[in-house]
């Protein structure tokens, strides 16, 4: 049976370079078109992981996949942002590095084989990323001047929600990961008979990886 949920991961992937094209490009209606391109990536995120559950498909490789297409969509997104002068380099680099140094940890884990639960802290990271990067994307358009509240913008809070939960979440995974991994005798990255761990992460348990974080 073809394995769909890996699939649609791999055409959130596809999406990401389709989304740049229509922010940078001074494509006219770009905008529109990019705003709807992320609510298709976003609901395609929330579409492979039911179906793998549904389907008993949850595997190593989509345990790896579905996260790697969150990061890049969110930083191919917030970098093209950043270069239309919509938002702070320094929100971006935070985020984007936040992203990138739990995935490492998230590697670790999984091959000492240590299962770090998801918990509400990624996927409310998540959504605030996507809400506010669309809102970003669509306010000079749909978003009228005089909509603010103590004289910010809809998108400044809905940016410093994102960067709250961003921080937040990735605290609490590195405190989860660090009372799992404290004490765990090191595996070792070889492929030797009855290891059942090699390099190209052979013998993980997709439970170890599954969720967001």
């Amino acid at each position: 049976m073809p394995n769909l949920p890996n699939s649609i991961s791999f055409f959130r992937v596809a999406l990401v370079p389709v989304l740049m094209v229509f922010l940078l490009a001074g494509i006219p209606s770009g905008d529109i078109v990019a705003f709807f391109v992320l609510g298709v990536a976003a609901y395609s995120d929330t579409l492979d992981g039911t179906l793998a559950r549904r389907r008993g498909q949850v595997t190593v490789m989509g345990a790896f996949l579905d996260p790697l297409a969150d990061k890049l969509l969110v930083s191919c997104a917030l970098i093209s942002l950043v270069s239309l002068d919509k938002l702070s380099a320094w929100v971006a680099t935070v985020i984007i590095a936040r992203e990138f140094a739990v995935s490492g940890l998230r590697m670790i884990a999984a091959v000492q084989k240590v299962v770090i639960p998801a918990s509400k802290w990624g996927k409310a990271k998540t959504l605030s990323q996507l809400l506010a990067i669309a809102a970003l994307i669509i306010e000079p358009r749909w978003l009228k001047p005089d909509w603010r509240l103590l004289g910010h913008r809809v998108s400044w809070y809905l940016v410093g929600l994102a960067l709250i939960l961003t921080v937040a979440s990735g605290i609490d995974y590195f405190v989860k990961a660090r009372s799992r991994l404290r004490g765990m005798p090191p595996v070792p990255l070889d492929s030797h008979p009855g290891s059942g761990v090699s390099g190209e992460g052979a013998g993980l348990d997709p439970r170890a990886v599954v969720g967001k974080e």
